[in-house]
This record gives C-alpha cells, sequence and structure tokens, in this order.
C-alpha cells in the first residue's frame, strides 16, 4: 500500500517536470535555429539504510534533438543560416563560447556584430566589428565584405570572417540558458568546410504535432496517478475498518 502510494506520489510529480519540457519546446515552436529538448521517464531504486525497498518514478532530459530545421527566405542581408552541418559561434554573456544555428543579425551603435539576441558574433580574432559602411556582404564562407562610405561601388574591403566550427553532437550540450556549448571546455577550431547562406534564417526543429500528443499523453498519465493514489487511501480505509471490528 505505502509503494503504491509512494510510486503514484512520485510519477504524477514528475509528470509535471515532463509537461513542462514540452511545453517549453511548443513556447518555442517559432523561434528561429531552436532545438528541441528529448523527455523520457525512468524508475529509480530509493537507497535507504539497506538495499533499495522501493522504487520511484523521474523524468529527466537525456539529450537534445540537433536535427536541423528548414530554411526560410527573408531576403535580409543580414540573416544567415547554416547550409548543412555546423554552426556560428558567438560570445555568450559569461563570456564563454557558444554555437547558433542561425543569427539575425545587426550592427550596434559601436560598430559590434551581434545576433538579434544581442550576443557578439565571433570572427578570426574575436568578436567582429564593422566600419561605417553603405553596403555589407557575407559570403558562403563567412567572409564579410563592405563598401565604405563613400567609396565608389567596385571598392569592396574585406573586414573578417565569421568563426563556423563542426564539433561532433555528442560534444555538445545544451545549458539552462538554452546556449550550445561543448561538454568540455575546450576552443573549437574553425572549419572552413562549413557553409552559410544569407537571406534565409533556419526555423525551429519542434513537431507541433508531437508535442501536443505528448503532452495530452502525459495529462492521462497524471490522472491515472490521481486514481492509483484515491485506489490506496480506500484500501488504506477498507483495512482500517477490517481491523476495527477485529
Amino acid at each position: 500500500m505505502d509503494k503504491m502510494l509512494y510510486l503514484a506520489m512520485s510519477g504524477a510529480s514528475q509528470n509535471t517536470l515532463a509537461q513542462r519540457a514540452h511545453a517549453n519546446n511548443l513556447a518555442n515552436l517559432s523561434t528561429s535555429g531552436f532545438r528541441r529538448d528529448f523527455e523520457q521517464a525512468r524508475s529509480m531504486p530509493l537507497f535507504g539504510d539497506g538495499y533499495p525497498a522501493r522504487v520511484y518514478a523521474m523524468s529527466e532530459r537525456p539529450a537534445t534533438d540537433f536535427t536541423p530545421g528548414t530554411l526560410q527566405e527573408t531576403g535580409n542581408e543580414l540573416d544567415v543560416a547554416i547550409e548543412g552541418q555546423g554552426w556560428l559561434a558567438v560570445q555568450a554573456p559569461d563570456g564563454s563560447e557558444a554555437y547558433v544555428r542561425t543569427a539575425s543579425m545587426k550592427i550596434d551603435a559601436l560598430g559590434m556584430l551581434r545576433t538579434g539576441s544581442g550576443l557578439p558574433v565571433l570572427g578570426n580574432a574575436g568578436p567582429i566589428a564593422v566600419p561605417p559602411q553603405q553596403q555589407i556582404e557575407i559570403g558562403q564562407d563567412g567572409t564579410i565584405s563592405i563598401r565604405s562610405l563613400g567609396e565608389a561601388p567596385n571598392v569592396v574591403a574585406q573586414v573578417d570572417r565569421i568563426k563556423m566550427v563542426n564539433p561532433d553532437p555528442k560534444s555538445l550540450v545544451k545549458g539552462e540558458d538554452g546556449m550550445i556549448r561543448l561538454k568540455e571546455p575546450a576552443t573549437q577550431l574553425a572549419d572552413a568546410n562549413v557553409r552559410l547562406t544569407s537571406g534565409f534564417l533556419e526555423s525551429s526543429n519542434v513537431n507541433a504535432v508531437a508535442e501536443m500528443t505528448s503532452m495530452l499523453a502525459l495529462a492521462r498519465q497524471f490522472e491515472l496517478h490521481v486514481k492509483m493514489m484515491r485506489t490506496a487511501e480506500d484500501n488504506a480505509s477498507a483495512v482500517a475498518r477490517v481491523m476495527q471490528l477485529s
């Protein structure tokens, strides 16, 4: 009875955490470059002073789905997305190197090239600074070329090159802040084979139907856990009545 109640209680509690994972995926359905989190549940032994005498349900996010999304044309010359495998390197708020698949970039008042969320885009030697210009172009290899103010149309200068990397997906992890980083702190070398395309953004890889189906299934599981707790309570009441009669 006690074990049944404990398992049902822990299952209902962990169901709410699983719902959060799927709700977060669904909330980022239209977030460019978002990578959905996997979710799974498993039974875990409960250790005490001796051998484990019961188990409890545990919900966890074992990994992130790095399947590429689809490319959506925007026509903006500062919107870029990776073609195939690879990542763009950016500087996270804590100063570490992080990676994104797509970026709606902008040039701030100081000339720094940043993502739409304000993260500095990294180049060959750190954050990229763009001089005042009247036209900017980004090549497939990440090369940033500009036509400076007052220059003739045929005078083009190369400013920097966006750092693009292609680490093993198994070595990547998504942190609590949503940033993609290497599991082991290290500096990933640029990969000249990675290609990007300008004027496009990559969509999220979240499947709305799959997420909604999972949330409905978890809701039914929660109802089952609550029913089990009520059954355990009814059984306990019945046993108490029998003990009173005896």
